[in-house]
């Protein structure tokens, strides 16, 4: 053990709260805790060399050059809280021993708090590595920076980030093209009519839809398709899905399943002490009554609240229904859901916008609005509260 521990710097209060992730989780857990608890030590320890900041104007305000302001918080709010925030890079974590180490470091805790978020899936075709990815903030600088002198851009997928990105390229004044194996954006998460509402605020945002294709090599200069068509380019974006990063739950024997931690309704893991939230959790909502497994900015501050709450010795449950809200172009989408499913869906179109209601069972289980605030609002109590939609 001598030989194990020496060179390494140990931090020997046994008695400290240690997340582990600076996302909007990571954040929202710590001060939750600190709100609960005043007294003992608080570390984020994380490899983003940034302060803390917001993911969704990444594709948005901050990729169009309208905004470099994206911290979730000013340095001196961490220091006035006493929440020392640690870059560094977390190597393995020791439930047994209540300790994680990273980059030399031992860190030692009573309560640990998984908060590792998703890594970009790389686009798996040749040449992929010549496309820009876009999860952290060094990815967004970059790809800002790149499309200040680009004429052309290729976006690759038509989830949220990539339409976002599309749209914010093509606002830059930059050609874009984007391509996606569906034939209207996301038509298999929610429905082909909602997806063509999709397909169409990415098309009047400047930008050019190409469904129904596969990327099959990113070349110097240009994008080869499945279907023998070659895009001349400046710049690829891959916007082709995350995954969550599990490899420390794994490697430390906490239960894990599809890659995800699981854990209950307060967050806690198979292991005590352990809490694993946003990305990287599949956890028990007690609405829902059932495991729900999301990737959206609020139901990460939502996780990080109750996992700090309850470390700190609160009761606390994720009961909240699933949902976010972004924007395309000029329109807000708003989307409300279980996202686990549904058997029929009822499209509305209003002047400006529509509503996309699903259901299963009869009863509400998701919403998807756009420019309609009042519809996504009452989305949310419907699906709560397991009711049916009214006609």
């Amino acid at each position: 053990m001598i030989g194990l521990l020496r060179g390494m710097r140990l931090f020997v209060n046994n008695s400290a709260m240690v997340v582990v992730g600076s996302g909007p989780a990571g954040v929202s857990a710590a001060e939750a805790f600190r709100r609960h608890d005043s007294d003992t030590p608080v570390s984020i320890l994380t490899a983003d060399p940034a302060l803390p900041y917001a993911r969704p104007p990444l594709s948005k305000e901050f990729l169009r050059g309208e905004t470099d302001d994206i911290a979730l918080h000013p340095a001196e709010w961490y220091a006035e809280r006493r929440i020392d925030l640690v870059h560094t890079r977390v190597e393995r974590i020791d439930p047994g021993g209540h300790v994680v180490i990273a980059d030399g470091q031992r860190f030692a805790y009573s309560s640990l708090i998984l908060a590792c978020g998703s890594a970009p899936v790389p686009l798996p075709v040749p040449g992929g590595e010549r496309a820009y990815q876009l999860r952290a903030l060094a990815d967004a600088q970059r790809l800002r920076d790149g499309s200040s002198d680009a004429d052309s851009a290729v976006v690759i997928g038509a989830g949220f980030i990539g339409c976002e990105a599309a749209a914010s390229l093509a606002r830059r004044g930059v050609s874009v093209t984007l391509v996606a194996p569906n034939a209207v954006p996301q038509d298999n998460r929610l429905g082909a009519e909602a997806g063509e509402r999709l397909r169409r605020l990415v098309v009047s945002s400047g930008a050019r839809y190409v469904g129904g294709v596969a990327v099959e090599a990113v070349d110097e200069g240009s994008v080869r398709l499945d279907n023998g068509v070659t895009i001349n380019c400046d710049l690829v974006l891959a916007a082709t899905g995350v995954r969550p990063q599990s490899g420390l739950a794994e490697d430390a024997g906490l239960n894990t399943a599809d890659s995800r931690v699981v854990v209950d309704a307060n967050m806690r893991t198979s292991v005590p002490d352990v809490f694993a939230i946003g990305d990287v959790a599949s956890a028990i909502n007690t609405t829902a009554g059932r495991r729900i497994n999301v990737e959206h900015w609020q139901d990460a501050v939502d996780h990080g609240e109750i996992a700090g709450a309850v470390a700190a010795g609160q009761d606390a449950k994720w009961d909240g229904v699933p949902g976010f809200w972004t924007t395309i172009g000029d329109a807000t989408v708003k989307y409300h859901a279980w996202g686990d499913g549904y058997d029929s869906t009822r499209l509305i179109d209003h002047q400006d916008g529509f509503t996309a209601w699903y259901e299963r069972g009869g009863t509400a289980v998701g919403v998807l609005t756009c420019n309609a605030d009042d519809n996504y609002e009452r989305g949310e109590t419907l699906i709560k509260n397991k009711r049916r939609l009214s006609t």
